[in-house]
């Protein structure tokens, strides 16, 4: 059983195809890490798997059952709306951005979730979130709020409040990105420990030691399109496209 599958994958801003007949697959326990050039669409990829983005034409398919299939900007099939929400809820999302309520403590944006989508009481909310953000390290910060927490701090509080959701996969959309240097590292170490858990994770990002360190997959985008898809040794020591190996030999 795959854990996300797409065929076909096409998304057009207007004129602008931004991705190209994507076909991936992400197997459970899987972490699979999208590395590219800027405006390779991998982040486009990442949102329009939970319908951030609405795909142009394409099938995505969440645990082998068919999510949604549209062509033409029209969407041909799609499961019903219940078991839609409640597989759209199997995926945490984490942004760049970090997205915290800036009204609520930490404790607050962890709990808030799992009592207004998933109805639990909020005693459970709470054991399940202090349990959560003790896992990234912030048990000394529940009731502080998101101003007065580092980058760094309000990511791993983002993580957290994604993880609440009890998702079956995260998708990560570069959540280091907007980080100080030496705030990226706190936050990669959260990311590790999920993927030893056996998290499924599918992960954009630009830190290739941790693609080569974590990932069992690394999938390279160029163009909108799936250039190459190996193991971190196959793309990190021998790729096989010009593209790859010049991306590899800019940043590396």
């Amino acid at each position: 059983m795959s854990m996300i599958r797409t065929e076909n994958l096409c998304k057009s801003f207007g004129d602008l195809q931004v991705l190209k007949n994507i076909n991936m697959e992400v197997e459970p326990g899987e972490v699979v890490v999208i590395i590219g050039p800027s405006g390779a669409g991998k982040s486009t990829l990442l949102r329009s798997l939970n319908t951030l983005e609405q795909i142009t034409s394409g099938k995505i398919f969440i645990e082998d059952q068919l999510f949604i299939h549209r062509e033409e900007n029209k969407t041909l099939d799609k499961m019903d709306s219940e078991k839609f929400k409640a597989l759209l809820l199997e995926m945490g999302m984490v942004f760049q951005r970090f997205n915290l309520f800036p009204n609520k403590t930490v404790l607050g944006n962890v709990t808030l979730a799992p009592m207004t989508v998933r109805k639990k009481s909020k005693e459970e909310a709470e054991a399940t979130a202090k349990n959560l953000i003790a896992r990234v390290g912030l048990s000394d910060k529940l009731d502080v709020y998101p101003s007065r927490l580092s980058g760094g701090q309000q990511q791993r509080v983002a993580i957290a409040r994604a993880l609440a959701m009890e998702p079956k996969i995260m998708l990560f959309d570069e959540p280091t990105s907007a980080l100080d240097p030496e705030l990226v590292g706190e936050v990669l170490n959260v990311m590790k420990d999920l993927a030893e858990q056996g998290m499924t994770m599918l992960c954009v990002t630009h830190e290739m030691g941790f693609a080569r360190e974590v990932a069992d997959k690394v999938i390279f985008m160029a163009d909108g399109q799936i250039l190459e898809v190996g193991t971190p040794e196959q793309i990190f020591s021998n790729p096989k496209t010009d593209k790859a190996k010049q991306f590899l030999a800019s940043i590396l």
